[in-house]
């Protein structure tokens, strides 16, 4: 038999809790350009690499990113419809290849055109290792090992906080547990992309946590360049870029003097119609000097930016102007507003400078809780933060399609913010989403959706800790000077070295994201950026508290009307009924959304208070216990030897000895009544086993004007006739067991 063999070459990174991250090449995917399998337990990604040229320059990097979960690789089927992955990613898949691209993007060079796309596809997901990170390392190995240029390696690594340890790629049991949560990517001497989020920690103890994390990745790289050594493939060579001289020389006299006096203009806008009238008038010169030499010109918009670039760039570094005339550490003019939406549950409007968020908060019940399908079961989440970027808020026309990656990556990042403030859902039962509509953008949309989510969910009267805020940080490298600049606009996000996003409280940080265009920046520079965007956030809370310092009294006069009522556990079958007929009923007649815990706590959630009344009483109707000498109108289920079995409140029967059906002798119980009667009784003992004693013939008598003491009332008396107590030979004490006291149905 001919037997196909596989030679596929490993290599191992022992970290220092025990574990081990494995890279394997050569056995699957081998017409990728780079391969690689990467485990750790039992969680198994691969990844792949392809790369190829493109007939034409489109003047960008063309680079895509895709990560799938499959679900038999935890051993599911998929909950969807056709029940196989179809359609758009996740959210989750969505986040983490934002994840795999961020920290790689910048380690391509800035003259490679090439299409590269990577995949990473999960196959196997244990429930202790996280695949996100494996995918970061796996991609920056097939990479590492393939023909496309990469200035890596690179790794990525979870760090936690636990009881005052950090904690590397943490379970997810120890994530539940862990103070923080946050993702690091990095090259062996630098950090190049933090995400995450923390529980009110100091800015001192994030950066401790960067660096130890980038401390323990070091053998994680070092496997991945000793698999480059062993089997990567010679780098595709890129053509030194040659600039004309000529063409650079009528670029640099017509564009530089007049972008030195576009590019500060203070308005967005106006700026940007100024540098495209200059780019215009560029483009006309040099196509009237090169009318036949066409091809010369191709790099005239590369010339024009790179002026763009050095121009902000040194009034920043030589004299700390910045585009708007700001000084380094100046937060742009706030506007705050809340409660401008007249009937929405909570709303709020941002702005700083010119970006702008109009933010709404909306509660419902646990029927509004998100579900989703994942690799460790479903996950339900009962506070959603959604981001949406409009067109016209950056003076754009384009189709309005679903939420672009960025959108869900924006929104995330705010929601990971704002989670720790809210309160626990045994005090506060509702569901809660956030909406944030972006108005304006001119920088650092996704921090002012952060503020204004803080001041919407408190004008909605939800009971948050505290307010949160955020500010982004932006850097300029200069040769080995380093400047960190707060609340930094678009271009300047655009023509600076690092987009650096913090949010918080008074009290600590929330929420964190970095992401750099240079290859790394040191520790110290890290520590002085979150110094930094500390004394931003205090003065932008400063601000919100002079507005809205605390959630208002109450839930707002439109939100669902919420009320909790405990009733007896055994009651719980009652109030949903054969089917759920009863608590259907409830829901249908009141428009009230009802949640019951298996202790007996019952949510009502209703749309008025009227409604609200309705199904308390509605609910509390099936928690009643028989109160002994009342009377009750109830309805006969069954008829035996000894007596009725009559249902005198929802799912609580008792029996009518035979003894107590009428005034006068009784022979058989189908001589007085039949099953589906109406019967008036008196209840005369609830006994401790639950079972209920009732009586129409106290009734009768008392209607006839006699007086009864439920004391002796019906109990056997001393030589009397035995037909005339509760011993009869027919029911047994407390009686027949066949009907009983207590109907468990």
């Amino acid at each position: 038999m001919n037997t196909q063999t596989f030679s596929p070459v490993r290599t191992s990174a022992k970290l220092a809790d025990g574990k081990e991250i494995i890279f394997e090449t050569g056995k699957l995917a081998k017409q990728a350009h780079g391969s690689i399998w990467v485990q750790c337990g039992g969680t198994v990604v691969l990844v792949t690499v392809v790369t190829q040229p493109l007939p034409e320059d489109r003047g960008f990097f063309p680079l895509t990113v895709e990560y799938k979960e499959l679900a038999y690789a935890a051993g599911r089927i998929p909950g969807s419809f056709f029940r196989r992955e179809v359609g758009r990613p996740s959210e989750r898949e969505v986040l983490v290849c934002r994840l795999i691209d961020r920290p790689c993007r910048p380690m391509f060079p800035k003259t490679f055109r090439d299409e590269v796309q990577i995949i990473a596809q999960v196959h196997s997901a244990d429930e202790e290792n996280d695949p996100d990170v494996l995918a970061i390392c796996g991609a920056s190995a097939a990479l590492g090992i393939s023909k496309t240029p990469f200035l890596g390696p690179i790794a990525g690594a979870r760090i936690g906080y636990i009881n005052k340890q950090f904690v590397y790629n943490p379970t997810y049991e120890q994530v539940k547990q862990s103070e923080l949560n946050l993702v690091i990517a990095g090259t062996k001497d630098a950090v190049v992309m933090v995400e995450g989020s923390a529980d009110f920690l100091p800015e001192s103890l994030i950066a401790d946590a960067i660096e130890w994390g980038h401390q323990q990745m070091q053998p994680v790289l070092q496997a991945q360049e000793e698999l480059r050594e062993k089997c990567g493939q010679p780098k595709i060579e890129i053509a030194e870029h040659v600039e004309d001289a000529e063409v650079k020389a009528v670029v640099e006299e017509i564009a530089t003097p007049k972008l030195e006096e576009a590019l500060f203009i203070p308005e967005k806008l106006k700026r940007y119609a100024a540098k495209d009238a200059i780019k215009q008038e560029v483009m006309d010169v040099l196509n009237e000097r090169f009318a036949e030499e066409p091809e010369r010109i191709k790099g005239a918009g590369d010339m024009i930016n790179a002026i763009t670039k050095r121009i902000v760039r040194s009034s920043i570094k030589d004299h700390k102007k910045r585009i708007d005339g700001r000084d380094l550490t100046t937060v742009r003019p706030l506007g705050i507003e809340v409660g401008l939406l007249p009937r929405t549950h909570g709303s709020a409007l941002f702005s700083r400078g010119e970006t702008m968020a109009m933010v709404t908060a909306t509660m419902g019940s646990s029927r509004d809780e998100q579900r989703t399908d994942s690799l460790v079961g479903d996950c339900v989440k009962r506070f959603m933060l959604h981001y949406n970027f409009p067109p016209y808020c950056v003076g754009e026309a384009r189709f309005l399609r679903g939420p672009s990656r960025r959108e869900i990556g924006h929104g995330t990042l705010a929601e990971r913010a704002i989670h720790p403030i809210l309160p626990p859902a045994e005090e506060f039962p509702f569901t809660v989403r956030v909406v944030s509509e972006i108005m304006e953008s001119n920088g650092s949309s996704s921090m002012a959706s952060v503020c204004g989510s803080s001041l919407a969910l408190m004008d909605a009267g939800i009971p948050v800790k505290c307010p949160i805020a955020g500010v982004a940080m932006g850097l300029i490298k200069e040769d080995d000077e380093y400047l960190v600049l707060t609340d930094i606009l678009g271009d300047e996000d655009a023509l600076g070295d690092m987009d650096f996003k913090v949010a918080g409280s008074e009290d600590g940080v929330t929420a964190i994201q970095m992401d750099i265009k240079i290859t790394g920046i040191p520790s110290e520079i890290l520590r002085s950026a979150l110094a930094q965007a500390k004394e931003g956030r205090l003065h932008i809370l400063e601000n919100m508290n002079a507005v809205l310092p605390e959630s208002r009294g109450q839930v707002s006069k439109h939100a669902p009307q919420l009320e909790i009522v405990h009733v007896h556990p055994d009651k719980i079958r009652s109030i949903i009924g054969p089917g759920g007929k009863n608590i259907k009923a409830i829901t249908a007649e009141t428009g009230a959304d009802i949640d019951i815990e298996d202790d007996g706590r019952v949510s009502i959630f209703a749309p008025t208070r009227e409604s609200l009344l309705q199904a308390k009483e509605m609910v509390q109707y099936h928690d009643q216990t028989a109160e002994v000498g009342k009377d009750y109108e109830g309805r006969v289920t069954r008829v035996i030897d000894c007596g009725a079995v009559v249902e005198i409140l929802p799912g609580l029967d008792g029996l009518v000895h035979v003894s107590q059906l009428d005034i006068q002798r009784v022979e058989q119980p189908s001589d007085v009544t039949k099953v589906g009667d109406s019967m008036k009784v008196k209840v005369l003992e609830v006994e401790p086993s639950g079972r209920v004693r009732l009586s129409r013939k106290a009734v009768l008598m008392e209607e006839a004007g006699e007086t009864i003491d439920l004391a002796t009332f019906g109990k056997p008396k001393r030589g009397g006739d035995r037909r005339g107590g509760d011993r009869d030979r027919r029911g047994g004490r407390g009686g027949d067991r066949r009907g009983g006291d207590r109907n468990r149905r």
